[in-house]
């Protein structure tokens, strides 16, 4: 029948995308359920894709007002086009969208357009109830992949009476979507989305205050790579309120009041046109119906999976990306949705976790995979460490991107490399090289001895990796 399918999957964000490509690709008859006009989910939308554009646009804005001129480059009567930088922004959005649906056509997956919901399961078959506007469609199938992604954490949720009202209390969609320039922004988080969407509107002239409630911001990234990263914002005019959090939100007029608290109860008050509530993203399950199938949560409100097959504990349903235990990492939900459309399909699938890559795509980049220094040394393992600073490499010094450094450390008795960790120009493209390595249990030997092209920023790898024994040439 029309509305019988192999395996049906609720979202299409990175992950329910990808699964049901993968599905197709293994001749099982696919269906994927969004809730949103376009696809992507808010990765393409309203997330890596749409901020990444942005970042581009205002370091290039950025250097021509505070590097060109190092390079002999004299720009006068440099005018910022808000409206042209937005409209570039949502032309890239549009176009990656547009082909996502292109690619669910070409594969002959049925996109159905509507709130998607669990309605029964019996005899091993799965009805799922599609609700929009005009009408009700039901789905059976044998296999369901849940991939509704997160949402963000509102105000509410940390204890704070103010609403997101889009004009002066932010969350990433409006900030995205500025029609002006604010003069100064309160940014409440430290983590990837508030340093990212901070730096843009620093480079473009606001006045950047971050308030961060742990000791220190990026707490999980190496405190070597962290304080030069940190260091490098600081130069670039971001503020940092470490140890603090907001503990009131007030609208007067044209500003907007905060007050601030630290660790020792004391409290300051800061006026700002905007604030940008950017505290994180919590699972997004919200109308799903899972107790009509048995589907659990834990106790952080994410889906309860076997972590080896990504099986709900109701045979058959599984759950993959922000929904699950683990980062909200659109790469992470990829590599889930292959690997579960590929078990589906009686096929090998695995994630290999300890292997996941992290960045944050502000400038200089931040970047890092499997172990730091510090996690090591809790675990009692020993180690060698290799560094390599980027003021030592031809190519950056060439482009006059000379801030960072490459840190990777191996086992002290095998030279197995357990981590890596870099903060400087391209370090999202430079990392690869250290993940492909780590996934075949490369040493830093390995990595030392293997050809790089000169003059090439990858030498600073190199070099890092040389620098584990005490090798390193240009050091």
């Amino acid at each position: 029948m029309e509305n019988q399918f192999d395996v049906v999957i609720i979202g299409s964000g990175p992950g329910g995308y990808v699964c049901a490509i993968r599905c197709a690709q293994n001749g099982l008859k696919t269906a994927i359920i969004e809730k949103e006009p376009t696809l992507g989910g808010t990765c393409l939308n309203i997330g890596c894709i749409p901020s990444k554009a942005l970042l581009d646009s205002t370091e290039k804005f950025y250097q021509i007002n505070h590097s060109f001129k190092e390079h002999g480059i004299y720009c006068k009567d440099i005018e910022l086009d808000l409206h042209q930088m937005i409209k570039r922004k949502e032309k890239v959005v549009k176009e990656l969208t547009d082909g996502v649906r292109y690619l669910m056509n070409k594969n002959k997956i049925k996109v159905f357009n509507g709130i998607g919901s669990f309605f029964s399961y019996k005899d091993e078959i799965i009805t799922i109830q599609v609700q929009n506007q005009n009408e009700t469609i039901f789905l059976n199938t044998k296999h369901c992949v849940i991939a509704t992604g997160s949402t963000v954490v509102t105000p509410q949720d940390v204890g704070l009476d103010v609403t997101i009202d889009g004009d002066k209390v932010l969350i990433s969609d409006h900030v995205l979507s500025l029609t002006k320039v604010p003069k100064s922004m309160l940014v409440i988080g430290g983590g990837v989305i508030g340093l990212e969407l901070g730096s843009v509107w620093s480079r473009l002239g606001s006045q950047i205050t971050i308030v961060e409630v742990m000791p220190d911001i990026l707490l999980n990234l190496d405190s070597q790579i962290r304080q030069i990263a940190k260091r490098s914002f600081e130069k670039q005019g971001l503020n940092f309120l470490v140890d603090h959090k907001v503990v009131s939100i007030e609208i007067q007029g044209d500003s907007v009041i905060s007050k601030i608290q630290n660790s020792k109860n004391e409290v300051i008050t800061l006026q700002t046109e905007k604030v940008f509530f950017a505290v994180g993203r919590k699972p997004y399950t919200e109308g799903l119906k899972l107790e009509k199938v048995g589907v659990k949560l834990n106790q952080r409100k994410r889906i309860q999976v076997n972590p080896k097959t990504l099986e709900t504990d109701v045979k058959n349903i599984y759950a993959i990306g922000d929904v699950i235990e683990g980062p909200m990492l659109a790469h992470k939900a990829e590599e889930e949705g292959i690997m579960v459309a590929n078990k589906i399909a009686r096929k090998y699938g695995h994630v290999n976790y300890d292997l996941c890559p992290y960045v944050i795509y502000t400038w200089p980049e931040i970047a890092w995979v499997g172990k730091n220094e510090d996690q090591l040394k809790q675990l009692g393992v020993e180690y060698n460490v290799g560094t390599f600073l980027f003021r030592a490499n031809g190519r950056a010094k060439g482009m006059n991107e000379t801030e960072g450094m490459v840190k990777i450390i191996a086992d002290k008795k095998t030279d197995k490399i357990l981590g890596a960790s870099i903060v400087g120009p391209f370090a999202s493209e430079l990392l690869g090289e250290c993940v492909i390595a780590m996934e075949f249990g490369g040493s830093s030997e390995d990595l030392g001895r293997s050809f790089h092209s000169h003059p090439n920023l990858i030498e600073v790898v190199k070099e890092a990796a040389l620098d584990v024994l005490g090798e390193a040439i240009h050091k």
